[in-house]
């Protein structure tokens, strides 16, 4: 079968766009509901503990549901799982509004967590696939736009229960309007298979040739690329989940303060994203991501040698701006291992970055509770020296080798 036309100049940019409306889109859906999760406790009458457990349902169906995404797209194609579930994803964010007990309230936030795993794997699926047709490197941008979402979702939300709009009625909207948006970007995104346009490597010749298996020939750089995953959600989530309560208690910042941990890490790996398609051009994603690695531990180490509120900012800043390119270098490393069907590599390291976020809470809770929450962020330090160590499983060029 003859590889189909390249696509036109306009198509592919057009293209980009619609892979950027679909991670701002995948971002706002949930970003709008954290806003109002106050409210959803107080009327189902929820403890904080049981809210925890039906929160804790999304990366539970996450886990189950992150596998099932190359066969989908395999299926269905990365355009169409992206654009449907994002509608499907609106939806099921709107059930929120209409659950009438706790049962049904973690059934929607575990569909959620389903939909939100096969929705990531496709979108940065697709965007690989633009990405190799533009030979240069273009998924950090994306990432960027999805943070760009969450801030806006956040926003639009935060309003709709300032104004108070009833629930129903806010996510309702909400999932009309970027569901829509999301439906009319689906026609710009590239038809036909995921892989129609990939060129065949030597390494992956070399694999065929050899009569080894595929998933044999790709364990350890998969394990390698596991591990960097993981690093970088332990730092992504050092800042959501710890950053506030450590200025708080342990460096007694004020209510408002304490918040601009998250605030400083979420704003540099934003900016780091926006503007890391060129650095990663310029050095490569090895070099971008060993020394991301050395400022993640060199500027938390320096954070909590000499703690006080600024130098914890600018700490959580510095692993912030680190950690940017690496979970879109990954992805992409992961989907490039030579052998593997279109989607596999990207699939399994989805998954085992969302184990990642799921085992960072409880590990640096128990530590904390051992020995403090000073030295239990010290797992970020040791994440930035193994991003610096494992980094070099990722390739120097995002360009396609030619064949």
């Amino acid at each position: 079968m003859s590889a189909p036309p390249a696509p036109t100049t306009t198509r592919l940019r057009n293209a980009r766009v619609a892979v950027g409306a679909c991670f701002f889109i995948n971002a706002v859906f949930y970003a709008n509901v954290v806003p109002r999760l106050p409210e959803v406790k107080a009327d189902l009458g929820l403890s904080n503990s049981s809210l925890g457990a039906a929160l804790a349902a999304m990366p539970l169906g996450a886990l189950l549901a992150a596998l099932s995404s190359a066969a989908l797209m395999r299926r269905f194609g990365s355009a169409r799982v992206a654009t449907v579930g994002l509608v499907l994803l609106g939806l099921t964010a709107w059930t929120v509004s209409l659950a009438p007990n706790w049962p049904a309230l973690a059934a929607a936030f575990l569909v959620a967590g389903a939909l939100d795993a096969v929705v990531d794997v496709a979108q940065n699926a697709h965007g690989l696939r633009v990405q190799r047709l533009y030979r240069r490197s273009i998924l950090n941008a994306f990432h960027g736009f999805w943070s760009i979402g969450a801030v806006a979702g956040g926003l639009i939300g935060s309003a709709a229960a300032g104004l108070a709009v009833p629930l129903e009625v806010h996510l309702g909207v909400v999932a009309v309007v970027f569901g829509t948006v999301a439906m009319v970007a689906s026609p710009a995104l590239l038809p036909g298979p995921d892989d129609a346009d990939r060129e065949l490597s030597p390494e992956t010749d070399a694999v065929a040739g050899r009569g080894v298996s595929p998933w044999r020939a790709a364990a350890l750089p998969l394990a390698a690329l596991g591990l960097l995953g993981v690093f970088g959600a332990f730092v992504e989530d050092a800042g959501a989940s710890w950053s506030a309560l450590y200025l708080r208690n342990e460096l007694a910042a004020g209510a408002a303060t304490a918040g601009l941990g998250f605030v400083a890490l979420q704003s540099a790996m934003t900016v780091g994203r926006l503007t890391g398609d060129r650095v990663v051009d310029r050095f490569g994603q090895r070099r971008v991501a060993q020394v991301g690695g050395v400022l993640i531990a060199g500027g938390m180490g320096g954070a909590l040698a000499f703690p006080s509120i600024t130098t914890t900012l600018i700490g959580f800043a510095l692993a912030g701006l680190g950690v940017a390119t690496l979970i879109p270098a990954v992805y992409h490393a992961a989907d490039e291992l030579p052998g593997l069907s279109s989607g596999s590599g990207l699939t399994v390291i989805n998954w085992l970055l969302r184990v990642g976020f799921l085992l960072s809470p409880p590990l640096i809770g128990v530590l904390a509770d051992a020995a403090g929450l000073r030295v239990a962020l010290l797992t970020v330090v040791l994440a930035g020296v193994g991003i610096v160590v494992f980094g070099g499983a990722l390739r120097t060029s995002v360009a396609p080798v030619a064949a």
